[in-house]
């Protein structure tokens, strides 16, 4: 038999969803060159870096909806015949592009692979108006936890009383339609429906805690 611990009230757990129609897109993609020298694999890097911008220049993608990390150089290896062996110098550049042109990804993506960026690691589809989104949702999963909470009174025969207890429950995480790409789109382009955006859901949870009204 399990019994109760400490019983005061009247405590439920309320969750929602609001269900939006994403107007931004962001495309996170790397540039990845090996050469045998570092000043090669630098060379090679900064001038894939300097194609991608002027493709994402030329598909109107302003330079502050870009966000690029440094070049990272390190030594790369291969195992051949049960050894690490020196495989030259890789080269690394890191982006991360936000765009409002939703039927613009495919063409974003090929232009992207044909200007020298040789990794997409992920193309995620959100709103512009996340915060209000989820301020909705947490006013919805608060009504539902009222009305589970007024259900198990109402069974139980006592009537609620004044809320003492509210906790946020974090279901960041959810809500991003995400795809990831497992080969190149430069080669086998995704048809245009793979690529469509669908619906972005915001969550939220509250539990709150009732006490017993006595009057």
């Amino acid at each position: 038999m399990q019994m109760i611990g400490r019983p005061w009230g009247v405590t439920a757990y309320g969750a929602a969803s609001v269900k939006a129609l994403p107007d931004l897109v962001r495309v996170r993609f790397k540039i990845v060159n090996r050469e045998q020298t570092p000043s090669a694999a630098f060379d090679a890097a900064s001038a894939a870096v300097s194609a991608v911008r002027t493709a994402l220049r030329s598909q109107g993608v302003a330079d502050s909806a870009v966000k690029a990390s440094r070049l990272n150089l390190a030594t790369s290896t291969e195992y051949i015949d049960g050894a690490h062996r020196f495989a030259g110098y890789r080269c690394v550049a890191a982006f991360s592009v936000e765009s409002t042109d939703l039927d613009g990804v495919q063409r974003l993506l090929v232009d992207l692979v044909a200007a020298g960026a040789n990794e997409i690691d992920g193309v995620d589809f959100d709103v512009t108006t996340k915060r209000e989104l989820r301020a909705e949702a947490r006013r919805k999963a608060v009504a539902a936890a009222r009305a589970k909470a007024e259900l198990y009174a109402e069974a139980a025969g006592v009537r609620l009383g004044a809320v003492l207890h509210i906790e946020d429950v974090d279901v960041d995480g959810h809500g991003q339609e995400r795809y990831k790409s497992g080969h190149s789109y430069a080669s086998d382009a995704a048809a245009d429906q793979d690529l469509a955006p669908g619906h972005v859901i915001v969550n939220a949870a509250v539990t709150l805690g009732f006490a017993i009204s006595h009057d």
